[in-house]
C-alpha cells in the first residue's frame, strides 16, 4: 500500500536510500554502540561491562559470562591463562555454546575474535542478540524479524504519520519510538506535541524517557540516525527488541484480529504448499524425462572394458542418483496428502494438480522408469555375454589360422618343383609315395579350414567389430587352400605318368610316412586342444572338460606304443641302409617328418598335460568361488525377500486394525519404521554379494527365485508404504484434533470402515461406499451420491480411504466451534454494531492482510445501504467461502 506524510508528498525513496548507504560507513559506529550498550545492559547484572566491544572480548572471558548471563545456563570452566591459545579455547567454548543452540556461524571463527577482528565480532555478537532477544519474538505465527516487525506495526498503527515498514529509515523521524512508549505508557509523552519535522527532540525525548523510565539503556544517537541516509538495521532492530521485550500483553481486539490473521495465513501456506508440489512434481517429471532416454540407448560397445564402463555408470546411478529421487517421490506423495487433509479441514475445494501433473502421472512416469531401468540392465549383461563369447572365438580364430599358415608355409613351392624329371627310378617313386602322404596330411587338414570358416562364420553372425580383417584372413586361408588343392592334383597326375617308368620304392620307408603322418597330425591335434582356451559358468561343465582330459590321458599310453612303433620302422630302415649300403640321401623319400620331429612333439604334449591339468584345476577352484557367491547370495536372498514380504502385511494388517489410540498406533508404526531402516546394512550387504557376483560374471543362480532388483523393489515399496501409512495416521490425528473426533468416535468409523470393506485392501470402492451410507440411514439419489464422492474422491479414483471417509463422517457431525470463533471475531470487531466496516479492518490489521481480506470481501454487498459495511454471514462467506458457517 502507498505511504504518504502528513503533507500528502509521496514516500517512495528507499531504494534510493539503499544506492547510497553502500557508499556510507556510518553503520560500523552504530553496530559499536548498540551492541557495546546491549551487551552493558547484561553485564552489569553480573557487576562488568565492556568498553571496546572488539578488544573486551578477545579472551573470551566476558563473552562466557554475557552468554550465561542472558541464557541462565552455566557455561565450561573457562581459561585463565594469557596465552593466544587460552583466548582461542575460550572464545570456542562460547561459540560451541552458541552453536549448541541451533545457530549456524557462518565464516566466525576463534582466531578472528582473538585477533580483534570488529567485523567478525559484530557479527558474532548480532547473531548473539538474534538468537537470545529476536528469535523468540512471536506475533500471530510470525517470528524473529517479521514478528518484530509486525507487533511495531500493530502496535504504532492508530499513530499519525507512523508507518512502519521496515527497521531503518521508518525510525529516522523518532514518532515510531515515541509512539510503541505512548501506546504502552501514554503518562510518560505527549504525543500531541510531537511534530514529524523535528526528528532531533523526537529521538532524544524518546531514548531519555526509554533509559529513566523503562530501564533501555541508550543505545542510539540521535545525531547519528538523522545524518546517516540509512540508519544501520541491525542497530535499530537490537534497540526495538528492549521495547518489546519491556513491554507485554494484548488488547481484546487484537485477539480478535490474530483470529483472522490466522484464517489468512492458513489460505497463504496452502497457496504456497500447491506451488511447492507443483515444482516439486515438475522437477520429478522433468529428472524422469532426462533419464529414460539414457536407459533406453542400447547402442553397443566393442570392448569388453567399454561395457564394463557402462555397468559401472549404471551402478553409480542406482547406488547415488536414484534414491534421492525415491524419497522426494515418497515426499511429493506425503506433501500432496497432507495439503488435502489441510484443505479438507479449512472446507475448502481439494488441490487438483495441473494437467500431466498428478500423483498416478508421476507413478506412471516411474513405472515406466523402472521398466527402461530392467531393460537396460538385461541389455548391459547380454551385451556382457556376447562380447566375451566374440572374444573367445576371435582368439580360437587366431590360434587355429596361425597353425594351419604355420602348415601351408612353403607348400605351393613344394607342389610346384618339377624335381621328379630328372630323378631316378627310385627317387621318382620315392617322390610319388611322398605325394600320397602329403594327400594324407591335406586331407587331415580339411577339418581346420571348415572350422576357421565356421568360426569366422559365426563371428560375422555376432557382429564382431573387427570382422573386415577376419573375414581377409578367412578369404586369404581358403583362397590357399584352393590353389593347394589344384597343384596337389596337378602334382599327382605328373607323378602318375611317370610311375610306369619307375620301381617300386621301399616299402618301410612307405610305411614310416602313413604311420607318421597321423600320428603326427594327432600330435598336432593333441597340441592344439592341450592349448585350446575354455570358457565355463558352472562346476559341471568344467568337470565335464576335466573327465574328458582324464580320457585323453588315459589314451598317452597306446599313443606312446605307437610312437615306439614308428621309431622302430626308422631304426629298420637305417639297419637295412647300413647293412646293405643302400645309396640314399639320408632322409625319408615320402615325408618330411622325422624321428626328432615326432620326439619334439611328443615332449611338448607331455609338457603340455600338466599345464592343462593346472589350468583345470584353476578353473574348477573359480567355480567353486562362484558356487560359494550363489549360495551366499541366495541364503540371505532368501531370508529379506520373506522378511519384506510379512512386513509388508504386518503394515498393512496395522494399517486396518484397531488397536489402541491413533498416537499409540502412531508411535508403533514409528518403532516399526526405526526397526526397518535399522534392517538397511542387511541391504546393504546383499548389494555388495550382489556386487561380487556380477564382478565374477555369474548370471544365474538355481538357489534362490530372487533377483536384487527384487529385493530393491520390495525394499523401496517396503518404506514408502510405512511412510504413507504414518502420513495417514498423522492425517486422521489432525482431522480428529480439528473435528474434536472422540477416540470411540474413531473406533466406530473404523469398523464401519473396515466391516464395508470387502476386499480388506484398506479403501472402500464407490458400491461399498454407497451400502455403508445407506446402512447409516442416507437417503441417496444419484445426483446426492455423485455430490458425496466428489467430496470424498476429489481425484475421481473410485475409491475412498479411511482418512477420506473419518473427514466426511467429522464433517456431518462436527460442532460449531469454528462458527463460534467467527462470531466472536465479528462481535470484537464490530462493537455495537451489527456490520463492519473496511476502514475497521485497516485500522485493526497489518496493512497488506487487511487488503487481502477487504478484496475478498468486494463481492459482498453491506446492511442497511451501508457502503463498504459487511454483516456476518457476508463476512463469514468471505473469509470460508460458501459453507455452513
Amino acid at each position: 500500500m502507498d505511504q504518504y506524510d502528513e503533507d500528502g508528498v509521496y514516500m517512495q525513496q528507499e531504494d534510493d536510500w539503499d544506492r547510497d548507504l553502500l557508499l556510507d560507513p556510518a553503520w560500523e559506529k552504530q553496530q559499536r554502540k548498540t551492541f557495546t550498550a546491549w551487551c552493558n545492559s547484561h553485564l552489569r547484572k553480573a557487576g562488568t561491562q565492556i568498553e571496546n566491544i572488539e578488544e573486551d572480548f578477545r579472551d573470551g572471558l566476558k563473552l562466557m559470562l554475557l552468554l550465561e548471563v542472558i541464557s541462565g545456563e552455566r557455561l565450561a570452566k573457562p581459561e585463565r591463562g594469557k596465552m593466544r591459545v587460552h583466548k582461542i579455547s575460550n572464545v570456542n567454548k562460547a561459540l560451541d555454546f552458541i552453536a549448541s543452540k541451533g545457530v549456524k556461524l557462518v565464516s566466525i571463527g576463534a582466531e578472528e575474535i582473538v585477533d580483534g577482528n570488529a567485523k567478525m565480532t559484530l557479527g558474532m555478537i548480532w547473531t548473539i542478540i538474534l538468537r537470545f532477544a529476536i528469535q523468540d519474538i512471536s506475533v500471530e505465527e510470525t517470528s524473529a524479524k517479521e514478528g518484530l516487525l509486525l507487533w511495531c506495526q500493530r502496535k504504532t498503527a492508530p499513530y499519525k504519520n507512523v508507518n512502519i515498514q521496515n527497521f531503518h529509515i521508518s525510525w529516522k523521524d523518532g514518532l515510531g519510538f515515541c509512539a510503541l512508549i505512548h501506546r504502552h505508557r501514554p503518562e510518560l509523552i505527549d504525543y500531541g506535541k510531537l511534530r514529524k519535522d523535528d526528528p532531533m527532540t523526537n529521538l532524544n525525548t524518546a531514548f531519555d524517557v526509554a533509559e529513566k523510565y523503562l530501564d533501555i539503556p541508550k543505545m542510539l544517537d540521535a545525531e547519528d540516525i538523522i545524518s546517516t541516509l540509512r540508519p544501520d538495521e541491525k542497530a535499530v532492530m537490537t534497540y526495538v527488541s528492549c521495547y518489546y521485550h519491556a513491554f507485554s500483553g494484548k488488547q481484546k481486539a487484537e485477539t480478535a484480529a490474530n483470529r483472522i490473521c490466522k484464517v489468512l495465513a492458513v489460505n497463504q501456506e496452502n497457496e504456497q504448499l500447491m506451488e511447492d508440489y507443483e515444482k516439486l512434481a515438475s522437477d520429478l517429471l522433468e529428472w524422469i524425462r532426462r533419464t529414460i532416454p539414457w536407459l533406453e540407448n542400447r547402442m553397443p560397445e566393442n570392448t569388453m572394458q567399454a561395457m564394463q564402463q557402462k555397468l559401472e555408470d549404471f551402478r553409480d546411478y542406482r547406488r547415488l542418483h536414484k534414491p534421492p529421487k525415491v524419497q522426494e517421490k515418497c515426499q511429493l506423495e506425503i506433501n500432496f496428502n497432507t495439503l488435502q487433509t489441510k484443505l479438507r479441514l479449512s472446507n475448502r475445494p481439494a488441490f487438483m494438480p495441473s494437467e500431466g501433473k498428478m500423483v498416478s502421472d508421476i507413478n506412471n512416469a516411474w513405472g515406466n522408469l523402472e521398466g527402461a531401468e530392467k531393460g537396460y540392465e538385461e541389455w548391459l549383461l547380454n551385451e556382457i555375454r556376447r562380447l566375451e563369447r566374440l572374444d573367445h572365438l576371435a582368439e580360437k580364430f587366431r590360434q587355429k589360422a596361425a597353425i594351419h599358415e604355420a602348415w601351408t608355409e612353403g607348400k605351393e613351392h613344394m607342389l610346384q618343383k618339377r624335381d621328379y624329371e630328372t630323378a631316378s627310378l627310385s627317387e621318382i617313386k620315392a617322390l610319388l609315395k611322398k605325394h600320397e602322404a602329403f594327400e594324407s596330411d591335406l586331407a587331415a587338414h580339411q577339418d581346420r579350414v571348415e572350422q576357421i570358416a565356421a568360426i569366422a562364420q559365426e563371428l560375422n553372425e555376432l557382429d564382431y567389430y573387427d570382422s573386415p580383417s577376419v573375414n581377409a584372413r578367412c578369404q586369404r586361408i581358403c583362397d590357399q587352400w584352393d590353389t593347394l588343392g589344384a597343384l596337389t592334383q596337378k602334382r599327382s597326375e605328373a607323378l602318375q605318368r611317370t610311375e610306369k617308368l619307375l620301381e617300386t620304392i621301399d616299402q618301410l620307408y612307405l610305411e614310416f610316412a602313413k604311420r607318421a603322418a597321423p600320428f603326427n597330425n594327432w600330435m598336432e591335434g593333441a597340441m592344439e586342444d592341450l592349448q585350446d582356451t575354455f570358457i565355463v559358468h558352472t562346476i559341471e561343465e568344467i568337470q565335464g572338460l576335466s573327465t574328458a582330459h582324464e580320457q585323453f590321458k588315459a589314451t598317452l599310453p597306446e599313443a606312446d606304443k605307437e610312437r615306439q612303433a614308428i621309431l622302430g620302422i626308422h631304426n629298420e630302415i637305417a639297419k637295412i641302409v647300413q647293412t646293405y649300403h643302400v645309396n640314399m640321401a639320408g632322409t625319408n623319400p615320402y615325408t618330411t617328418i622325422n624321428p626328432q620331429e615326432i620326439n619334439a612333439k611328443w615332449d611338448k604334449v607331455r609338457q603340455l598335460v600338466p599345464q592343462r591339468d593346472q589350468a583345470l584345476i584353476e578353473e574348477h577352484a573359480r567355480q567353486q568361488n562362484n558356487e560359494r557367491l550363489r549360495r551366499q547370495f541366495a541364503n540371505q536372498a532368501n531370508v529379506i525377500g520373506p522378511w519384506i514380504q510379512t512386513k509388508m502385511e504386518e503394515i498393512g494388517r496395522i494399517s486396518i486394525e484397531m488397536h489402541g489410540t491413533l498416537e499409540d498406533q502412531l508411535t508403533h508404526l514409528r518403532q516399526y519404521e526405526k526397526s526397518i531402516v535399522n534392517y538397511k546394512p542387511k541391504i546393504d550387504q546383499l548389494e555388495g554379494d550382489h556386487q561380487l557376483i556380477q564382478e565374477a560374471l555369474i548370471f544365474d543362480n538355481k538357489h534362490t527365485n530372487y533377483t536384487m532388483e527384487h529385493i530393491r523393489v520390495g525394499w523401496e515399496q517396503l518404506l514408502t508404504t510405512i511412510a504413507r501409512t504414518i502420513n495417514e495416521i498423522e492425517n486422521q490425528i489432525l482431522t480428529r484434533d480439528a473435528k474434536g473426533i472422540s477416540q470411540d468416535q474413531l473406533n466406530e468409523f473404523r469398523a464401519s470402515f473396515n466391516h464395508f470393506d470387502r476386499k480388506r485392501t484398506g479403501v472402500m470402492d464407490a458400491e461399498d461406499f454407497k451400502t455403508c451410507l445407506i446402512s447409516m440411514g442416507y437417503n441417496l439419489g444419484d445426483n446426492e451420491f455423485s455430490r458425496i464422492m466428489s467430496i470424498v474422491d476429489p481425484n475421481r479414483m473410485g475409491i475412498v480411504t479411511f482418512q477420506a471417509f473419518i473427514d466426511f463422517m467429522s464433517r456431518e457431525t462436527a460442532d460449531t466451534d469454528t462458527a463460534d470463533q467467527v462470531m466472536a471475531s465479528f462481535k470484537v470487531l464490530a462493537g455495537d454494531k451489527n456490520y463492519i466496516l473496511a476502514d475497521e479492518l485497516r485500522r485493526e490489521l497489518p496493512p497488506d492482510q487487511a487488503e487481502y481480506c477487504i478484496a475478498r470481501m468486494a463481492p459482498y454487498t453491506g446492511p442497511d445501504g451501508v457502503p463498504g459495511a459487511l454483516d456476518y454471514m457476508s463476512f463469514s462467506t468471505a473469509l470460508y467461502g460458501e459453507s455452513d458457517l
